[in-house]
């Protein structure tokens, strides 16, 4: 049983191919095209994943598309209708191209998987999931429970915003929502697009300046956005928004409230910015903790599975795990829209295929690493092609080089086998520095990634010694759970820095590894284990070796709106477009100075 499961026409289109219930490829749209958040047809992603299989269109049996086009047209017509007149410059933009392209989704599907030339696609074979059953699939298939509750949270799906559901031996089922307009995460992008940052991407920067604010605004929060019930069920008041009808996520009602008007892209990030992000944080966990209750009560579960947007808030997921009422959770890495791919796959695959589902130790995600290689030919050629300098290594030598030149300072680009799908690079298409140094954060924000100075790192740290650098003890293997930094690791503040605020307490050294602890002392941890990654953790035991410390920053090798790296090439141009000092394609290295 062979099924493509795809994602596309909003944000992050993709693509996944599952064999017999085995995920095979699973990559992003954006990684091949370069346009980040590419929602078009995934044609390059559909090409990959069928070449990584080996098959043809021919050979697949269905081609699963992660929603229902048509309910979601229904829900904007009558949220129209509900609104009328108001609305209507929205309207005017949005139904013609419902009516044009969206409403003959089927055909569009498979007219763009014809023009790939890789076989015939009957319009019989391809099959329509509903958006949040596509998210709790791809949350509790690929988990390594034999039953748990599932919770997704995102934007909008057709019209469920926030779904609690049931996985056991005998299926999945979504046994209660919560329905557009009222929306978790579309309450965070409101506060996203206020801020000033772009909504389905820069809710990442609002949990990251959330720490350097106060929760001044919680209790105007709750007393005019959002009435939350003690079972986590909650109402927007929609006088505030404009999501429903407009072209913008607030209104004025919403600058009144909080006594000014949206922040500009690029002006200056004040106290306020911080306070409200820090707010909405607070407001944001609160609800989630409430319907994990929820979600527990009504399962009788130990295991919480987790997917949609809001399940990246890893944030929220750190005080899950450490109060929530689950012994255990596991969130899907692609855990928005793109995940969602491969969600519809495996229902598809388990529900209609009759594929009998085998939990794997761990869980069956693969590391997430799910993207295409590039052999040592095609990396050679690479370097060829561009004139570079490079010398190939063994891997001890290879290792303690790398381990060396991180010890010195060095920030590495580190390009090895299968590209991560999901949002974060996880140890194959990553740049890498040494957490101890107080400067590190600084260097990688403004001379390799481009981007603004409060963005924190994160650390990668071998999965055994998790337990002495922050307040875990367990797997966090794809970078989505925080935690707080040991308190014997931290540093007290000289009294020159006590009464700092705002950004600037960002230069304070709080902790023996200073470029991975937030203003706050947390962390968001991925560890490494040898056998989800086994070239990283090498490294990570050669710098351990070396130094003492089994911990490095990771980030995503990329600079700022930019996709994560794909190819050789990718990483050669990110390489010499910023101050990065050495770049590790498998075996060869290459210096900056030396090119």
């Amino acid at each position: 049983m062979i099924v493509l499961g795809i994602s596309a026409f909003y944000h992050d289109s993709a693509a996944a191919l599952v064999r017999d219930g085995v995920i095979v490829a699973a990559a992003q749209e954006e990684r091949f095209s370069r346009d980040k958040h590419d929602s078009g047809f995934p044609a390059q992603a559909v090409a990959y994943c069928l070449d990584e299989a080996g098959v043809t269109l021919d050979q697949v049996d269905w081609i699963a598309f992660y929603d229902k086009p048509l309910l979601t047209f229904n829900r904007l017509l009558e949220t129209y209708l509900a609104f009328a007149p108001k609305g209507i410059a929205s309207f005017v933009k949005a139904i013609p191209v419902w009516v044009k392209e969206k409403l003959l989704q089927k055909d569009l599907l498979r007219k763009g998987l014809e023009r790939l030339g890789r076989g015939a696609v009957p319009a019989e074979k391809i099959l329509f999931g509903f958006h949040h059953h596509s998210h709790a699939a791809s949350a509790f298939y690929p988990s390594p429970f034999e039953s748990a509750a599932v919770l997704v949270m995102d934007g909008v799906g057709e019209w469920a915003t926030t779904t609690v559901g049931h996985g056991t031996a005998a299926g999945l089922d979504l046994l209660s929502e919560i329905r557009f307009p009222h929306s978790l995460g579309l309450l965070y992008s409101a506060f996203t697009y206020y801020l000033g940052f772009k909504v389905n991407e820069g809710e990442y920067k609002v949990m990251g300046l959330a720490p350097y604010g106060e929760p001044k605004y919680v209790d105007l929060i709750r007393d005019h956005l959002i009435d939350i019930k003690e079972d986590g069920s909650f109402r927007l008041d929609l006088r505030y928004f404009d999501y429903c009808t407009g072209l913008t996520m607030t209104n004025a009602a919403f600058a009144d409230l909080f006594g000014g008007p949206a922040r500009r892209n690029g002006e200056l990030l004040t106290q306020k910015h911080m306070d409200l992000a820090r707010s909405l944080q607070a407001v944001t966990e609160e609800v989630v903790l409430r319907l994990a209750r929820a979600a527990h009560a009504a399962t009788g579960e130990r295991n919480l599975c987790l997917a949609g947007g809001v399940a990246l808030n890893c944030v929220a997921n750190g005080r899950l795990l450490r109060e929530g009422p689950f012994e255990r959770i596991w969130i899907q890495p692609a855990a928005g829209d793109a995940g969602a791919a491969l969600g519809v796959a495996l229902a598809v695959s388990y529900e209609m295929g009759g594929v009998t589902r085998a939990v794997e130790p761990g869980d069956a995600m693969r590391g997430s690493l799910l993207g295409p290689a590039f052999s040592r030919e095609q990396i050679a050629a690479t370097i060829a092609a561009r004139g570079a300098r490079a010398a190939e290594l063994s891997d001890d030598d290879l290792f303690a080089t790398v381990a060396a030149a991180i010890a010195d300072g060095k920030v590495v680009g580190w390009f090895q086998g299968r590209m991560e799908f999901g949002p974060r690079a996880l140890g194959n298409r990553s740049i890498i520095g040494d957490a101890r140094s107080a400067g590190m954060q600084s260097v990688l924000n403004l001379k390799v990634k481009y981007r603004e100075s409060f963005r924190p790192f994160a650390p990668i740290v071998l999965r055994d010694d998790v337990s002495q650098y922050f307040e875990l003890d367990g797997d966090s293997p794809y970078m989505l759970i925080v935690a707080p930094v040991k308190e014997s690791r931290r540093r007290a503040p000289a009294p020159d820095e006590r009464g700092l605020f705002g950004i600037d307490q960002l230069k304070v050294v709080r902790s023996d590894i200073p470029a991975v602890t937030h203003v706050d002392h947390s962390a968001r941890i991925q560890t490494v284990d040898e056998v989800r990654n086994p070239r990283l953790f090498r490294l990570l035991q050669s710098f351990k070796a070396q130094t003492g410390y089994g911990v490095l920053v990771n980030t995503s090798f990329n600079v700022r709106d930019e996709p994560i790296v794909c190819t050789p090439d990718d990483a050669w141009r990110c390489f010499m477009g910023t101050e990065m000092d050495m770049l590790v394609m498998e075996n060869f290295v290459l210096r900056k100075e030396e090119q």
